[in-house]
């Protein structure tokens, strides 16, 4: 095989690298799983409880991920749910006593968003579907992934949304007093059309991907 055709096929991926590659985009909890969706319209007018609400939702989903799969050969499977959504819990108190610490305002700005953390189907969905069946460190991975995929996806309507909402970010006014504020952009509506944009674009390129990968001409072997 020449250079060029060695340069061309894909190098094998490992399991923990093909886990962080799905989280983030492959199998991106928002675009393909379409779970999480309820942030999107709570706290996305707002840079900064967007970040808090995205860093919770990670703690969350790692932890308890890694937890649930240390402890997956231990839990009956009659209770497995209850379990799941006790440890899950327990992580989501954990971020709330923090917040109510060291952060007072902004816990009370998210008001009762960080409680329903556990209610977000990312959470229980990766422990479902990944953590009862792989090793705790795998799981820790792929909640991490997870809960970054979510988050970027979060992040980015956040800054739209503030930015034209408000005209800052991170509550910093960054434009003059020229600037028109859009109202629609602070109104939970926005959220869910910005969201449908995305979803659009991110499959409208995969798709194209795809097809693309299935016109390529295969690699001769010489």
């Amino acid at each position: 095989m020449s250079d060029t055709e060695q340069r061309k096929t894909p190098a094998k991926v490992s399991p923990a690298g093909k886990v962080m590659r799905d989280g983030l985009w492959y199998n991106n909890p928002i675009f393909v799983q379409v779970l999480g969706i309820c942030s999107t319209l709570a706290v996305t007018n707002n840079l900064r409880n967007t970040l808090i609400m995205v860093l919770g939702v990670t703690f969350a989903t790692s932890m308890g991920s890694m937890t649930l799969s240390a402890l997956r050969e231990l839990i009956p499977r009659k209770v497995r749910m209850i379990v799941q959504v006790l440890v899950l819990s327990f992580y989501v108190i954990i971020i709330d006593i923090v917040l109510r610490a060291y952060q007072p305002a902004i816990s009370k700005q998210l008001g009762p968003y960080v409680g329903l953390i556990i209610t977000n189907c990312i959470l229980m969905g990766r422990a479902e579907a990944f953590a009862a069946s792989n090793p705790p460190g795998l799981a820790f991975l792929d909640g991490l992934a997870n809960g970054l995929g979510y988050g970027w996806v979060l992040l980015v309507i956040a800054v739209i949304r503030e930015f034209l909402g408000f005209g800052s970010l991170f509550g910093f006014k960054i434009v003059g007093n020229w600037f028109t504020p859009w109202t629609i952009m602070v109104m939970a509506p926005s959220a869910f059309f910005l969201l449908a944009i995305a979803l659009w674009i991110a499959n409208n390129y995969k798709a194209k991907a795809e097809a693309a990968k299935k016109v390529a001409p295969a690699p001769q072997k010489g």
